[in-house]
C-alpha cells in the first residue's frame, strides 16, 4: 500500500485532504507533524512543514507543496526543487490531482530507475510507436 505524507499546518485543510483521499484510493495516508524523506510515497507539505527537510531534498518530484499565495513560499518551492505546488485556496480536488501526479513521476522515475541499472537495458523502442503518433514527419518515398 502506498503511502501519503500529509504535514499541513492547516487542521481542517488536513483533515479534508485526509478524508478525501481515503475515501478515493487504497493509499495509506498519515497526517504527521514531521514529514520523513526516508519513507517512501507522496509528501504533501506546506511551507513550515518544507523548511523542516534537510535541503536538498531527495526526489522533490514526489512533494505536494500546499502554498500561500505569496511570492516567498513560491520561492522556496523553486528553491527546493519541488515540481507540484498548489495554493491553500485551490479546491482539494486540485490537490489529489497533483497528489495523483506526484505518484506518476514516483513510478516513473522507479522504473527508469531500475532501467538504468540493468546493465544492457535500452529504452522503449522508437519503432514500436506507429506512424504519426510522434508528431514527427516520416519520409517513406511518398
Amino acid at each position: 500500500m502506498e503511502t501519503i505524507q500529509v504535514a499541513i499546518t492547516d487542521a481542517p485543510f488536513a483533515a479534508a485532504l485526509r478524508e478525501l483521499l481515503v475515501r478515493n484510493g487504497s493509499w495509506e495516508v498519515l497526517c504527521v507533524d514531521r514529514p520523513d524523506p526516508e519513507r517512501d510515497g507522496v509528501m504533501v507539505l506546506d511551507s513550515e512543514h518544507l523548511s523542516l527537510l534537510s535541503q536538498p531534498i531527495p526526489n522533490p518530484e514526489r512533494v505536494v507543496m500546499v502554498a500561500r499565495n505569496d511570492s516567498d513560499d513560491m520561492a522556496r518551492a523553486w528553491e527546493a526543487g519541488v515540481t507540484s505546488v498548489i495554493t491553500d485556496k485551490d479546491p482539494l480536488n486540485t490537490a489529489v490531482l497533483a497528489i495523483m501526479a506526484a505518484r506518476l513521476r514516483i513510478a516513473k522515475s522507479s522504473q527508469s530507475g531500475s532501467m538504468k541499472e540493468a546493465p544492457g537495458a535500452k529504452p522503449p523502442a522508437a519503432a514500436t510507436i506507429p506512424d504519426g503518433v510522434t508528431g514527427k514527419a516520416r519520409s517513406r518515398g511518398r
